[in-house]
């Protein structure tokens, strides 16, 4: 009897429940292989749940060079969404896995959430509501200055991608002046989205809201510290949808507690869940959220056939529509389309 081909969720849990995956098993199942969903919490988990699997979905689980040497069947690991930093990419190339995201995932979500946070931030809306819903209408009067507009104020974006320029339109329907920083991305395009390049620190003087929307790589990680805080204005707001990581906590803490900056909106955290004890908690100024930009009922319903699809692709010979690892040489041959 032949066996029956695995692909395997190694981190699907959701509020501590099984993720249902209904998408995903569609469309594995239009191929004959059965989805089972793991709750993977180490490199042995995966290890021991994964081993004869054929394709991996994985959220943000350890993927590293010891688990995929554990891994012969393995063909491909399909990443919800469009960051991999939890994925070792050399370690995937070397051992002939295909390493696929989904990197037109949540655009309109993420701009939408970052500009929602932009806003609050400027108007005090958490600060304002928490008092008003408290009965002290008058001291929610007094808190609200200073306030500045939002129209005729500068607005700049570290991470210019995708992302980062739909944001940079929306930004402009507030009357935002938009700056941004990144060294990949072409002057022309940049000016095509309305977007001024200048260098980061001339951003960050500048800038009244300085919005991250960049990847979490070596070279990005801790991007925000000490030294940048100090180049920022003293009524500046940072904006955070990308990653944790991009910026040091401890200093951004230590920025906020001197009056360095006027506040901040988190979607993402250096460790998730947030400590109940870290100090950005309890502050007023700064508006913290569950790491839930990218989400929206459409949005994950659609990211879930794409993941789906896309080991389902790769399982029965075809290339995937966007692959990472350009240059791994796949354990089996596949047709391009």
């Amino acid at each position: 009897m032949k066996k029956q081909l695995k692909a395997i969720l190694v981190d699907g849990m959701e509020g501590g429940r099984p993720m249902p995956a209904l998408e995903e098993r569609e469309e594995l199942a239009k191929i004959g292989v059965d989805l089972v969903v793991a709750d993977c919490r180490s490199e042995d988990d995966i290890i021991a749940a994964a081993s004869d699997a054929i394709a991996i979905l994985t959220v943000g689980a350890p993927l590293t060079r010891r688990v995929m040497e554990k891994l012969p069947n393995c063909q491909v690991i399909v990443r919800y969404g469009i960051g991999y930093d939890t994925v070792d990419v050399n370690a995937a190339t070397d051992n002939n896995i295909l390493l696929v995201n989904v990197p037109d995932f949540c655009f309109e979500e993420v701009s939408n959430h970052a500009i929602a946070l932009l806003l609050a931030c400027a108007k005090k809306i958490t600060l304002l509501n928490g008092f008003v819903k408290e009965g002290k209408w008058k001291e929610a009067k007094q808190v609200q200055s200073p306030m500045g507009p939002v129209y005729g104020q500068t607005c700049g974006i570290i991470g210019c991608g995708n992302i980062g320029r739909v944001t940079a339109k929306k930004a402009q329907c507030f009357g935002l002046k938009v700056l941004g920083y990144d060294p990949y991305l072409a002057r022309p395009l940049a000016e095509q989205n309305g977007i001024t390049l200048v260098d980061m620190p001339e951003l960050l003087h500048e800038s009244d809201y300085v919005l991250l929307h960049t990847a979490l790589t070596k070279e990005t990680r801790h991007l925000i510290g000490e030294k940048q805080f100090k180049m920022m204005k003293p009524g500046a707001y940072l904006i955070n949808t990308a990653r944790g990581a991009v910026i040091d906590e401890p200093a951004l803490i230590r920025a906020l507690q001197d009056k360095q900056i006027a506040g901040a909106g988190l979607d993402v955290f250096e460790k998730e869940p947030i400590d109940p004890d870290n100090p950005l908690l309890e502050m007023d100024n700064v508006i913290v959220l569950p790491h839930s930009a990218s989400y929206s009922d459409a949005a994950f319903i659609r990211l879930r056939q794409c993941v789906g699809s896309e080991a389902a692709r790769v399982i029965s010979g075809k290339w995937p529509k966007n692959v990472v690892n350009k240059t791994c040489r796949p354990k089996i041959a596949l047709k391009r389309e």
